[in-house]
């Protein structure tokens, strides 16, 4: 990608240039000068499409994105969801291209591929190689053009089954999932466009039928109403021309104007509260703010970070630091039509509502009395600046902003007008916010209450929604017609790829430190920034030598983030902020890491606080108490979120007594028995040069960067010995454990075992892997296409193994729908004993080898993904050219290897099948499945045993059919 540097004012082509007889070229964007900005080419067909081209030759990729302009805030009331529900249409076919088939066709061209929908737009996109650009564009162009005569029923009822499951996981089942809901209604005027959510709701998706979204498609879907916005190493002439051919002929639909609607008023504070099963109260109070590109969102953003968003901001020193909260921020989410400005704040369950109200009360009149100081404005200019560079790291970053802007400001050149928006806030425009759209105004104020304590209450709800003074608007939906384009070529034939891209891994230098640190680096010079990863061995592991303290890696980490023998956590997060980085330090099963983010200009002071984090932690005894009080409280926390309970269950029952097997956060029992002179000695006896690995990816070569690290040079080496892993296996049979989840919505399903494979890039875990792709990694793998596609069970169903230098385990999981909790079990077991039996197909080996040998266009672009490739080179001490190894493995493995793998690694009869779920609903179909069904409390603990009466196994060795 070229380097973004700051640039110029913008070049803009007053003569209007041809690039086609009906594609015209109207705006060019080029940098001269000092502003930063994304180079582009902006077209607009005959038809009222809008293409936007950004070329980047940096990496052998292109990302493409239709932009609609039309989200939930365009859907009718009683027909909420439908801009969601029809994304998920999008993916079904269209007349050229079979159901399914564009996830299909995307992967095996070794791209990636999803959809959104918010309350304004809904998008489309692919990251694919340079070779497969004009093949991308023509599936979009099909699903604009081609559509609804590939809809049926039976797709419609499909993805119906599909968007319930994810409302069900990621709102119904989730943990204040249903906050932004009970906001919603609770703060617009009945029936205004931002009353419901995107996901609607299972009523009004139970409403609807195919024709309803066939004339969502006619009124929404058209060219006029859509940017196609494409970037990366193409050239900007020759996408015209593609765009032309296959969008060009696609007719224009219907006008689309603005929507217009009236700002939500509250005459009086409306409180309003639902119960949930939380451990954390929460208190959300939810203010009428501006719509997005407003003068005001600016500095109303700056006062969202002031009150509550970071270590120095008054929320963090009066609710966290005081231990009344687990967190409490301030946000301003801004939209198309409206904006909510948001107080959210999760207090510990011993400390009543009420004073948390008055803390909230007097912490605003103390900011009123305090005002807004220099630094403050200092921090959030730097801060915002800083996002917005990292943003533009990637291809699909630009393409994002350029489609965003083009699609809602009005021009896609609108990043030079976003950066002196926010560099020209001021302390005074703060207050004037503060006092317009906060001060003494009334707000939806929102308790989320912990399952049968609604005693807590500090206010009954005191609003009804009332549907007076509604009137429903014209979306002009009559009179609608499907005309479909008119070709002059064959638009069936899909596009042959160009010649494959060539792949290297990017370079790198090495080095290691006289007290035993290794480095490794390699320069990036798409943004002016820099990503540092300092690796040190040991992390959640090193609890093996005393595991009646686990958790006190994580605790540790913690620490690191608080205090320095100078400085406090304010101060450093002050500094921070000044700067625009970020230091965040955290423990993994193997490691402790501290993750650095910096702008190349402030890369020696943020290297200081470093210094300061690592080598002179204060380890103050107040800091200890607050954050041991924390991780305990999220501890017990986890025992109120499916997802937390079944992964630490699963693990338990993998590795059993192994400190692998406990939860990084450690135990009640364990965390409660850690005192400060443990940490301190943790750190003492396990923090050591001997045992770091330094990653640097960034604006930065190696003569730069060496005399840099000097303060690590001074970090005294001292012996670690870290302790054996001794992983056994711990299945005998096949069984499912239950853990119950009173009345959950969805249940949680984890099959698996160990294995005894530990990572390599090139030996038999990696193609464990590959043969592991077909099966559960891809969209359209086997288990997902059944669990998802065919039956409706899941949101997504998935397959993977995960092992470091120590063998992990395999596992298959979904979120399913409680209903279907025995027939996704049976479904799960159904595939592994099919693959392990029949092996892979000759289509699908062509698939594997197409997708995989093609996406490493897409594995070393942002400096995040350069950073975790050249982790592995270190910590696995990989060759230098383990990718051209790992791209000869994919193009010579065959069938009868495939096939001996899955054989091999698929061995059910010594699977854990571990569900969490309603037992009341789930059990008995569960005990009828001829497994031995055993009863787990929420932390893995065994607390009864069921022996059924037949022993036969769903997909077993014995040959029997499965159900």
């Amino acid at each position: 990608m070229q380097k973004i540097i700051f640039c110029c004012q913008v070049l803009l082509l007053v003569s209007v240039i041809e690039a086609s007889a009906q594609t015209k070229l109207i705006e060019k964007v080029t940098r001269k000068g000092s502003e930063l900005v994304i180079p582009y080419d902006k077209y607009v067909l005959s038809n009222g499409l809008t293409l936007i081209v950004h070329e980047d030759h940096s990496d052998p990729l292109v990302h493409v994105d239709v932009t609609y302009h039309v989200g939930s805030g365009r859907e009718e009331v009683g027909k909420s969801g439908f801009a969601h529900f029809f994304e998920h249409m999008m993916f079904q076919g269209s007349d050229h291209v079979a159901d399914d088939e564009h996830f299909k066709i995307v992967t095996e061209s070794g791209g990636d591929l999803n959809g959104s929908t918010n309350r304004d737009r809904t998008n489309y996109f692919e990251t694919v190689p340079n070779n497969q650009l004009e093949r991308a564009l023509w599936l979009e162009a099909d699903r604009m053009g081609f559509l609804l005569d590939a809809v049926t029923q039976k797709k419609f009822e499909n993805q119906r089954a599909t968007v319930k499951n994810e409302r069900g996981q990621n709102y119904d089942n989730r943990p204040y999932g249903l906050v932004g809901e009970y906001t919603s209604k609770n703060l617009y005027p009945y029936g205004h466009p931002y009353s419901w959510l995107t996901i609607g709701y299972i009523e009004d998706l139970n409403r609807v039928d195919a024709n309803d979204l066939k004339n969502f498609f006619l009124r929404w879907y058209s060219p006029n109403n859509a940017v196609l916005t494409v970037g990366g190493d193409v050239k900007s002439g020759e996408v015209a021309k593609m765009a032309e051919k296959y969008f060009g002929s696609i007719p224009r639909g219907p006008a689309v104007s603005k929507t217009g609607v009236k700002p939500a008023f509250l005459e009086s504070d409306r409180y309003v509260s639902y119960e949930d099963q939380v451990r954390f109260p929460m208190l959300a109070v939810t203010y009428a703010s501006v719509p997005r590109y407003h003068p005001d969102e600016a500095p109303l953003d700056a006062l969202a970070q002031i009150l509550g968003g970071g270590k120095s901001s008054l929320f963090y020193k009066n609710f966290v630091k005081s231990r009344k909260a687990v967190r409490a921020s301030a946000n301003n989410p801004c939209y198309e039509l409206a904006g909510e400005f948001t107080f959210n704040i999760q207090s510990f369950p011993e400390v009543s509502l009420d004073s948390i109200e008055l803390i909230l009360k007097n912490t605003l009149a103390e900011f009123e009395k305090r005002g807004v100081i220099d630094d403050d404005i200092l921090q959030f200019k730097a801060t915002r600046e800083a996002s917005i560079i990292s943003s533009l790291s990637s291809v699909s970053g630009k393409v994002s902003q350029l489609a965003q802007y083009e699609t809602f400001a009005g021009t896609a050149n609108y990043l030079p007008i976003e950066l002196r928006r926010y560099a020209a806030v001021t302390k005074e425009d703060v207050m004037r916010v503060y006092g317009k759209y906060i001060r003494n105004k009334h707000a939806v104020v929102l308790t989320v209450y912990p399952k049968g304590k609604k005693e807590i209450l500090v206010h009954a709800d005191n609003y009804t929604i009332s549907q007076a003074g509604y009137a429903a608007p014209d979306y002009g939906y009559n009179g609608l017609s499907y005309t479909k384009a008119k070709d002059s070529f064959d638009r069936s034939a899909k596009p042959a790829p160009g010649a494959n891209p060539t792949i290297k891994v990017p370079p790198y230098w090495t080095d290691k430190l006289a007290n035993g640190v290794k480095i490794i680096a390699a320069k990036n010079d798409e943004v002016p920034t820099v990503t540092m990863l300092l690796a040190l061995k040991g992390g959640h592991l090193l609890s093996a030598n005393d595991p009646s303290k686990a958790g006190i890696a994580q605790l540790t980490a913690s620490m690191l983030n608080e205090a320095t023998q100078k400085y406090t956590a304010e101060q450093i997060n002050i500094e921070l902020e000044k700067l625009g980085g970020n230091i965040q330090i955290y423990s993994g099963k193997e490691d402790i890491f501290i993750m650095v983010e910096s702008p190349k200009k402030a890369l020696d002071r943020v290297l200081a606080l470093i210094e300061e984090k690592l080598l002179h932690p204060k380890f103050a005894v107040e800091d200890f108490d607050r954050l041991k009080k924390l991780q305990l409280e999220s501890i017990e926390n986890q025992a109120t979120q499916p997802v937390a309970i079944a992964s630490n269950a699963f693990d338990k029952l993998l590795y059993g007594d192994n400190i692998i097997g406990v939860p990084l956060l450690g135990t009640a029992k364990t965390v409660e028995k850690i005192k400060l002179e443990d940490v301190k000695a943790f750190y003492n006896n396990y923090f050591s040069p001997s045992v770091a690995n330094l990653v640097v990816v960034g604006d930065i070569d190696q003569a730069m960067l060496r005399p840099k690290l000097g303060f690590l040079e001074k970090w005294p080496a001292k012996p670690v010995k870290l302790p054996e892993a001794n992983i056994r296996k711990n299945t005998d049979k096949t069984a499912i454990y239950l853990i119950d989840k009173e009345k959950a919505a969805q249940s949680e399903i984890r099959i698996g075992y160990l294995t005894d494979l530990p990572f390599d890039a090139t030996g038999d875990y990696y193609k464990a892997e590959l043969a592991n792709y077909i099966l559960g990694d891809a969209f359209n793998s086997r288990i997902n296409l059944n669990l998802r596609e065919d039956k409706g069970y899941t949101y997504g169903a998935f397959s993977y193994y995960r092992s470091s230098l120590i063998p992990g385990p395999f596992t298959a999981r979904a979120g399913v729908r409680a209903t279907a909790t025995d027939s996704s079990v049976v479904e799960f077991m159904k595939e592994l004993s099919n693959y392990g039996k029949n092996g892979i197909t000759d289509e699908e080996l062509d698939f594997l080898k197409n997708s995989i040998g093609q996406r490493d266009a897409l594995r070393y672009e942002t400096p995040e993904s350069k950073a975790f490739l050249i982790y592995q080179i270190l910590e696995y001490n990989l060759p230098k050219n383990f990718a051209e190894q790992q791209s000869a493995i994919v193009r010579n493995i065959t069938k009868e290897e495939i096939n001996a793998i899955a054989k091999k690694r698929l061995p059910l009869d010594n699977m854990i099948i571990s569900v969490v779920g309603d037992k009341a609903s789930i059990k008995p179909g569960l005990e009828q499945l001829g497994y031995e069904v055993i009863e787990l409390d929420k932390e893995g603990n065994r607390i009864t045993e069921a022996k059924l009466q037949a022993p036969t196994k769903i997909g077993s060795s014995n040959g029997s059919d499965p159900r």
